[in-house]
């Protein structure tokens, strides 16, 4: 898997690159650092925001008997908008951003559980072991 994704995350970063350096010389470095500095403090204020809202989504769910698939998924898409907010660079940032709207999330959660259960209905699901 990571030999999948290892020349994917590379080139990604080779793009973030190129584009912090075509920022930083049209509107100077400092401005750019800036605005790499300001995206991270937005997103990590919203990720505190949203992040406290899920806890008790999943805590209400099981209150109600519900198992809180979505919750937790919500609660995994939050953690990765985290990371890509964190993570210095445009491109992050506007993935990142974007994690933090519901609406995307829901979208992304959706179609993960679609693929699960296609692929546990297809036979193709596999289980991690421990041993």
């Amino acid at each position: 898997m990571l030999s999948k994704l290892l020349p994917f995350l590379v080139l990604v970063l080779l793009i973030e690159l190129a584009l912090l350096i075509y920022v930083g010389f049209i509107i100077g470095a400092l401005y750019t650092i800036l605005v790499v500095l300001i995206t991270a403090l937005i997103g990590v204020v919203i990720l505190r925001k949203q992040g406290a809202i899920i806890p008790r989504k999943i805590r209400s769910n099981f209150e109600q008997g519900i198992l809180p698939t979505e919750g937790i998924v919500d609660g995994v898409l939050v953690l990765l908008a985290g990371v890509l907010l964190i993570t210095p660079g445009m491109i992050m940032d506007v993935l990142g951003f974007s994690l933090l709207v519901p609406q995307v999330r829901r979208f992304i959660s959706n179609q993960l559980r679609a693929a699960a259960r296609r692929r546990f209905e297809r036979g193709q699901a596999h289980y991690w072991r421990l041993n």
